[in-house]
């Protein structure tokens, strides 16, 4: 008889434990698969992108599937009364149709023009609007369209959209009316009288149309740009039967930032509307701080600028024409969206502070 002499205690325990360590191995493995191939999948479904610094970083974007489109509707962002930010018209001309188009399609869906030829190519914002709304499948709903009135001292004389030998009250009307047709629309969203007018009497009779407006549904709310005088303001709030709803100012220091007039907004629940946010701030935009910032948040100067604006709860307006900055623009309105606190207490202080705000 022949004896097998058994395997030794010790190589059987080596083995054991080589093979415990090969199927943990395993293990982690697939699961760090599965976790990478579920982060994917998170990315594409957010639309989310790495945000870079304008001009200096190459963007990373990754597309929006269509069908997340309409989630980004107007109607949703109010109803959230989150931060947004509009997209401005002013100043683009014929190229205006396209750029709003592709405005549309990068996600904005609030969109600000004027019935005011010299500045405005208000008809090619309805064209860009339709053309965009057509490819995405989005529809009237998607949309917050503004316009203005503007009067005879804000137009071009061989330009001007209504009959100038008319009483006041009809002026406004016949811009109304150029204005449905230039959206090709049936209804505003927010008409904004461009500038108060020469005289308080003569404001109070445009306004009164405006409230005629709302009454037979043409017009869902009421606002004034151009106001920088807090009593002005305060007097036709009033006045008004019908209250506005929208202030659109620059927001620079000349005007000490509208302080005051920001904190009569918040008191009566009126949005505060910046345009020449960028541009009249350009030197703390600049500044070693402000850039350090933003690239801290992951953010580019001017999309940090946005985000200081938003956290104090007011609406920008972006006029940009760069596809690329669009998407940097609208990545940071839906952050805020999605409920993000892109900036902290101590974050919004210092910007103040680089700014010249205060607060």
């Amino acid at each position: 008889m022949v004896i097998v002499n058994p395997t030794p205690r010790k190589t059987r325990r080596y083995k054991s434990t080589l093979t415990a360590v090969i199927v943990v191995s395993a293990v982690i493995c697939i699961a760090w698969l599965i976790a990478l191939s579920l982060i994917s999948k998170s990315i594409d479904k957010d639309g989310s992108k790495t945000t870079t610094l304008r001009g200096q970083i190459q963007s990373v974007l990754v597309e929006q599937p269509k069908g997340t489109m309409n989630k980004q509707s107007a109607k949703y962002m109010l109803q959230s009364k989150l931060p947004y930010i509009v997209y401005g018209t002013a100043w683009k001309k014929d190229a205006t149709a396209s750029l709003v188009s592709k405005a549309v399609e990068s996600g904005f869906r609030f969109i600000d023009t004027a019935c005011q030829p010299k500045h405005y190519n208000e008809a090619g914002v309805g064209e860009g609007w339709k053309e965009a709304a057509a490819k995405l499948g989005l529809t009237r709903s998607d949309f917050f369209l503004q316009t203005k009135f503007t009067s005879l001292d804000g137009q071009d004389p061989n330009k001007i959209p209504y009959d100038e030998l008319e009483m006041l009250e009809e002026q406004v009307k016949q811009s109304l009316a150029k204005s449905l047709e230039n959206l090709q629309t049936d209804y505003i969203d927010s008409l904004v009288l461009h500038s108060p007018m020469r005289s308080y009497e003569e404001t109070l009779r445009v306004w009164r149309v405006f409230e005629s407006f709302v009454e037979e549904n043409k017009v869902r709310q009421l606002g004034l740009a151009n106001c920088y005088d807090q009593k002005t303001f305060l007097r036709l709030y009033e006045d008004s039967h019908i209250k506005p709803k929208v202030l659109q100012n620059r927001f620079y220091s000349q005007s000490g930032f509208d302080t005051e007039l920001r904190d009569l907004c918040d008191a009566y629940g009126v949005t505060y509307q910046s345009f020449w946010t960028l541009s009249a701030n350009r030197e703390a935009i600049k500044s070693h701080e402000w850039k350090a910032m933003a690239l801290n948040k992951n953010l580019s100067p001017q999309t940090l600028m946005y985000a200081y604006m938003m956290s104090l709860g007011h609406t920008p307006l972006s006029g940009t024409t760069d596809v690329t900055h669009m998407k940097e623009d609208v990545d940071i309105m839906m952050r805020f969206q999605n409920g993000e606190e892109v900036l902290s207490k101590d974050d919004v202080e210092t910007l103040s502070s680089l700014l010249g705000v205060q607060e």
